[in-house]
């Protein structure tokens, strides 16, 4: 072999490390040109789940279902995910068969699309994607929008039962508050709720007793972890962003937020995209925060007030 076809190859062998790399993003993300290109793919699922209402409603990715998250991907009636029977109605009635490929997708930077992928994941539900940079990209973009609601023939997906080993309970949190269990605890509020000057961001409903955080935890924001277009940072910078504060993958983590939904986003990156080993803490604080005796820390001393 020559120097020109020596460095040939080492070009191909380059580009093929490359490729390689965009492949495994690709597992766990799409972006808004690659979708663009694949609307018609016969075995896509495109499901919308939004903040916001009405969202969907005034227009959407072409081909998407929608799924409010208040209601189709938590129990009506008790502080729950979605059962298995009714998710899977869920999902069947969108079309969802065992091979679909499922691309999610919402407003605010994709929490709640964040969130039911945790609960896809819960569930067993294999070839789930989150659109990177979720809907707000998309409009950006200037990409087609529309109001006409699509209704696929059912879909034949059968669950699996719950993966629990992807979701942490109240007594796994106290248990790595109370130095019984070892986990490190990434709590990704905003640094004002997590040092206890407010209770929860203005306007929300869902509220807890006391301010602070759980001991031991860390704070990293959710949107450390995302671009100024809302898309993810790199696996590089996410890795470099998360070591910062200790958290480099080599001990079990749990994220946690108010309800869960900010949390999914941060379960999401460090899970999917890192690899580490993630549990969701879905209780979060409105649960944490109400309990009577569980330690807390709370920088600020703010006192709850009754208003």
């Amino acid at each position: 072999m020559n120097i020109r076809q020596w460095l040939g190859a080492g070009v191909l062998a380059a580009a093929a490390i490359v490729q390689g790399v965009q492949a495994a993003g690709s597992e766990v993300l799409v972006s808004t040109d690659w979708l663009e290109k694949n609307l018609d793919q016969p075995g896509l699922r495109i499901i919308e789940v939004s903040v916001n209402p009405g969202q969907y409603e005034r227009g959407h990715i072409p081909g998407a279902v929608n799924f409010n998250w208040h209601t189709d991907l938590v129990d009506p009636v008790r502080r729950d995910i979605a059962s298995q029977e009714s998710f899977q109605k869920l999902l069947r009635e969108a079309g969802v068969s065992s091979d679909s490929t499922v691309i999610l997708y919402g407003d605010s930077n994709n929490w709640f699309a964040a969130w039911g992928a945790w609960v896809f994941d819960v569930y067993g539900v294999d070839r789930v994607k989150l659109l990177d940079g979720g809907r707000v990209k998309w409009e950006t973009e200037g990409r087609a929008l529309t109001t006409r609601q699509v209704a696929h023939a059912a879909g034949n997906i059968t669950l699996n039962e719950r993966n629990e080993a992807l979701r942490a309970r109240f007594v796994d949190v106290v248990a790595v508050a109370e130095g019984k269990q070892q986990a490190q605890l990434i709590d990704i509020r905003s640094a004002d709720e997590f040092n206890g000057r407010i209770f929860a961001p203005d306007g929300v409903q869902e509220l807890a007793l006391r301010a602070g955080h759980i001991p031991g935890a860390v704070n990293v924001p959710w949107g450390a972890a995302v671009a100024a277009d809302g898309t993810f940072k790199s696996a590089d910078e996410l890795r470099a962003l998360y070591e910062g504060v200790g958290v480099d993958g080599s001990r079990p983590i749990i994220t946690y937020c108010r309800i869960g939904e900010r949390s999914s986003h941060t379960w999401f990156a460090l899970s999917k995209i890192l690899g580490y080993d993630v549990r969701n803490y879905d209780g979060s604080w409105t649960e944490y925060g109400n309990a009577v005796g569980v330690p807390v820390v709370n920088v600020a001393g703010t006192v709850w007030g009754g208003k």
